[in-house]
Parts: C-alpha cells; structure tokens; sequence
C-alpha cells in the first residue's frame, strides 16, 4: 500500500492551521523539536533535534553518526514534535509524521550549509554530508485550547484539516 506523502511546502499549502502552529513553537523554542525513531529492536528513541526549512523542505540533519540517524537510516519513519514547555499548551503544540529521504546531492548541501551558515553562523561549508534527511510528511496534528476545550486539529494529504474538539 503506497501512503501518500507530502514536502514542506505541500504540507504548508494543504494544512495552513498546523504549519502556523509548528512554525510558531519551533521559532519560540529556538528551533527545538523532538524527534521520535525506532531502534534496532523496534522500542522507540526520542532525541532533540534543530530541524530547518530550507528550499521548499523540512530537513532532519544534524551531528554524524549519531543513533538517531544510524536509526533512520535502518527505518525512514519518524515523529516530530515541537518542544513544549507549557503544560496549559496556552501557545498550542504540532507534531507531524512520515519518513526520511536522504538527499546525496552535493550541490544542495553546499547551499545549504551557506544559507545555515548566514543563519546561524555554524559552519558547514566545504564539508561533505554524510546523510542529509528531507521529511516526506504523511500527516500532522495540532493542539490549541479554544473557548475554554482542547482543538485537536488533524491532517492527511489528499485530506483537508479537521478539527476535533475535546470537551
């Protein structure tokens, strides 16, 4: 069964509610998210991670040779959940879903470590990437309090968001 898959931009299009909110905590968190893989063994590993976005997609790249990406390299499918230090969720939350493609093209890494350098100031230039992840996102969620209830907004491609309210 092929499950359908969305880039950043795609998903930014179709589900705009969700996208506002996980751009908005991952900019408060200072880019902070959590990122759930699985282990060889199957049991889950949940690590911090800086995603960016960067031409028109979500990248899951960070430190070499580390167990999240040894695990994602074993298995593409991931979590992402942006850091939350609210228990009241007063600045709402988002997750999104799916998995991992590593993108081997040199030419993109190169303007990517530029722009992340102008960014940040991390210096990546003139390095080779080992595994440089773009996230094809198979779905997301949000949480927001509305009104006094819990919004639970949920999104597939191919789908609209639909909000489901928790009284």
């Amino acid at each position: 069964m092929i499950v359908p898959m969305a880039s950043w931009a795609a998903f930014v299009d179709a589900a705009p509610h969700i996208a506002e909110i996980f751009t908005r905590r991952h900019v408060a968190a200072g880019s902070l998210c959590m990122l759930a893989t699985l282990r060889s063994d199957g049991s889950p590993r949940i690590c911090p991670l800086e995603p960016r976005v960067f031409e028109g997609e979500l990248w899951i790249s960070g430190m070499p040779d580390t167990y999240k990406f040894r695990d994602l390299a074993r298995d593409p499918r991931f979590s992402l959940h942006t850091a939350t230090m609210d228990s009241d969720v007063s600045d709402g939350d988002a997750k999104l879903w799916g998995v991992v493609q590593d993108v081997p093209d040199h030419a993109l890494h190169e303007r990517y470590a530029e722009w992340l350098y102008g960014e940040i100031g991390l210096d990546l230039r003139g390095r080779r990437f080992d595994r440089f992840y773009a996230a094809d996102i198979g779905g997301a969620s949000s949480v927001e309090i509305q009104d006094g209830h819990l919004d639970v907004t949920i999104w597939k491609p191919g789908l609209q968001e639909r909000v489901v309210r928790k009284h």
